[in-house]
């Protein structure tokens, strides 16, 4: 039976048991909640799922089993930083779907995910929406650094800390142009480009996004960035170095043609993560190495730069 238990430590909106678990920790759908029999207690004392949740509360909670998921469990290797019986920390290949969804039922981290839990010998446990212990996202062609939860109560527990900002994302990327400033902050509202469906744009309205980033070297009209996103919107990085007026190099959505890296692809890598795993209070530090695309890519800037 899945439990968890936690402290509300930031104030919030005057916000139902239910509506908090679902709309803040983003647990259980409201469905799940009663389908699930959860039952909680707060403070010592169980409570209805109408109790208004305040700061400093204690909740604990517990839940029925859920069913098993329909996503098909597929040997896939991985590339493991970090595992243990909670959670897996995976250097993401270039080219891996994250999420299964239209046209990507299989091959994707999660059909490996799910595969490698049941040959761990975990029970089946019902996914969110197909995306089993996935508890962030990197783009189809962002390679790098990436946890996923063996089970909900981590998945809740690293959640939490995504959602409180409390995980430290560094990103490096190699962008076209030489940005004026060497380090700066990029704070915009990023909502989906009404023409064209799969895009994002910076907008007046949307979602608020942060984005720090640092120069590292120059090439001419090329530099590679070292990118800490404060906010975790879709295609953030993208769109807001396509916005500053620097995009990513191979970005075959945000990005331009380029003459001399014609066949290119995004230059975007998830370099490390800092983050507490369940049951310890230290951070711990996940890095990935720099993929060989960006060696073959600053080489051949060097080449050309001593040349030129």
């Amino acid at each position: 039976m899945p439990s968890f238990s936690f402290k509300v430590d930031t104030d919030t909106s005057p916000l139902r048991l239910d509506r908090y678990i679902c709309e803040v920790l983003k647990l259980l759908s409201r469905s799940q909640i009663k389908a699930r029999q959860l039952k909680a207690w707060i403070n010592k004392k169980e409570v209805k799922l109408s109790r208004i949740v305040k700061q400093g509360d204690h909740i604990e909670m517990l839940w029925e089993d859920s069913p098993p998921v329909d996503i098909i469990p597929q040997d896939i290797p991985l590339e493991i930083i970090y595992e243990d019986e909670k959670c897996v920390v995976i250097n993401k290949v270039q080219g891996m779907v994250v999420h299964p969804g239209a046209g990507n039922r299989q091959g994707t981290l999660a059909n490996a995910l799910y595969y490698r839990r049941l040959n761990k010998g975990l029970e089946k446990t019902e996914s969110r929406n197909q995306r089993p212990g996935i508890v962030h996202r990197l783009d189809k062609d962002t390679s790098g650094v990436l946890i996923a939860a063996y089970n909900e109560e981590t998945h809740a527990f690293l959640a939490e800390q995504f959602k409180e900002r409390k995980v430290i994302k560094n990103y490096i990327a190699i962008v076209q142009g030489r940005p004026k400033e060497t380090k700066g902050k990029i704070e915009t509202f990023i909502a989906r480009d009404t023409k064209d469906r799969r895009r994002f744009t910076v907008s007046a309205v949307g979602k608020n996004a942060v984005t720090f980033y640092k120069v590292i070297k120059t090439w001419g009209s090329y530099s590679l960035l070292l990118l800490r996103p404060r906010t975790g919107r879709t295609h953030q990085l993208r769109v807001h170095l396509r916005h500053l007026g620097y995009p990513i190099l191979g970005d075959p959505v945000y990005g331009n043609t380029d003459k001399i890296f014609k066949d290119t692809s995004l230059m975007l890598h998830s370099k490390n993560l800092t983050i507490t795993l369940p049951g310890e209070t230290l951070e711990r530090i996940f890095s990935s190495p720099v993929p060989e695309r960006f060696s073959a890519v600053i080489e051949k800037l060097n080449r050309i730069n001593k040349n030129g």
